[in-house]
C-alpha cells in the first residue's frame, strides 16, 4: 500500500515503519493515525513478520500534533472532538494489541502525542541527544489519550510531575524513570536496535506473543488463587503447543529449533 504519512518496508522478517513528515517534526495528523492504525493492524497479522520497528525520518522522532490538524480540532464541536479522539486512541491501542514485538527507535526529539507513540511500543531506545515533553497543559490541553500507555512506561509519580509541569526532560531523565529502555550515541542507533530486534526474531514467535500479553494481563493484578490458576494454565497451553514441543525438542537434541530453519 502507499502511505502519504509513512513509509513501510519489510526485510528478514522484521517489518520497519517510518514516521514520514519530516519537514513538520513528523508531527501527525488524521492522515498519520489512520496509516498507523491500519499499518500496525495489517503488519500484526502477517505470518513473515517477527517483529516491528518504529522508526522516524528527519532530525526529530515526532513533535505531536500537527499544527494544522489542531487548528481545524479548534472549531470542532464536542461530539466532533470526541470522534477525533477516539481514532487517535484507537491507533495508539493498535500499537499497543500488536501481537508483534514492536520497538520504538527514536532518534531526536519526542514530544506529546510522540510520548504516547513510544509507550505504546513494547521497547524504546533512544539516542542521548534526544530530549522529551509532555507539553500539553502549556496549551490547555491535557495528555488524556496517551495517559494509560505513558503512566504505565514511566509511572504514576514521574507522571504527577511532567504531566503538571510541561517540562522538557533528557534521555537520561527518561531512562532514569523507566519511559526508554536504553539511551546510546547516534552513530551506534542503528546497530543497538537492530541487536535487540535480532534477540526477538530468533524466539519462538508463539512465545514472544503469549509473553507480551502475559505482562500486559499480568501487571498490576493481585498474586492471589486466581493468578496461581491463570499463570499455570499459561505455561501448560504453551508447553503443549508445537513451537513449545519443538523447542524443548531442539533443546534436549542439541538442534536449532524450526523457527530457525
Amino acid at each position: 500500500m502507499d502511505y502519504q504519512t509513512l513509509a513501510v518496508s519489510i526485510a528478514d522478517r522484521v517489518a520497519t515503519v517510518t514516521l514520514n513528515r519530516p519537514d513538520v517534526r513528523n508531527a501527525f495528523n488524521e492522515i498519520t493515525i489512520a496509516e498507523l492504525s491500519l499499518a500496525f493492524d495489517e503488519l500484526g497479522r502477517g505470518d513473515d513478520i517477527r517483529a516491528i520497528v518504529l522508526d522516524a525520518n528527519g532530525p526529530a522522532f515526532c513533535a505531536g500534533a500537527d499544527l494544522n490538524w489542531m487548528k481545524k480540532m479548534a472549531s470542532y464541536s464536542h461530539a466532533e472532538n470526541s470522534e477525533d479522539a477516539a481514532k487517535l486512541a484507537e491507533m495508539l491501542r493498535a500499537i499497543y494489541l500488536c501481537p508483534k514485538p514492536v520497538v520504538a527507535k527514536i532518534q531526536g526529539d519526542c514530544y506529546a502525542g510522540g510520548m504516547g507513540l513510544v509507550a505504546a511500543c513494547d521497547i524504546a531506545v533512544a539516542v542521548g541527544s534526544a530530549s522529551f515533553c509532555l507539553s500539553e497543559v502549556k496549551l490547555g490541553l491535557i495528555p488524556a489519550t496517551i495517559s494509560p500507555y505513558v503512566i504505565r512506561a514511566m509511572g504514576e509519580n514521574a507522571a504527577r510531575r511532567y504531566f503538571l509541569t510541561a517540562e522538557k526532560f533528557s534521555a537520561q531523565e527518561a531512562h532514569r524513570i523507566g519511559f526508554v529502555h536504553d539511551i546510546v550515541p547516534a552513530d551506534a542507533l542503528d546497530a543497538h536496535v537492530a541487536a535487540i530486534v535480532n534477540a526477538l526474531v530468533t524466539s519462538s514467535p508463539n512465545a514472544v506473543r503469549e509473553a507480551k500479553v502475559l505482562v500486559r494481563e499480568i501487571t498490576g493484578k493481585a498474586v492471589d488463587a486466581a493468578m496461581v490458576v491463570d499463570t499455570a494454565e499459561r505455561i501448560a497451553k504453551v508447553r503443549a503447543s508445537d513451537e513449545g514441543r519443538e523447542g524443548v525438542a531442539s533443546f534436549l537434541e542439541k538442534r536449532k529449533p524450526s523457527w530457525l530453519v
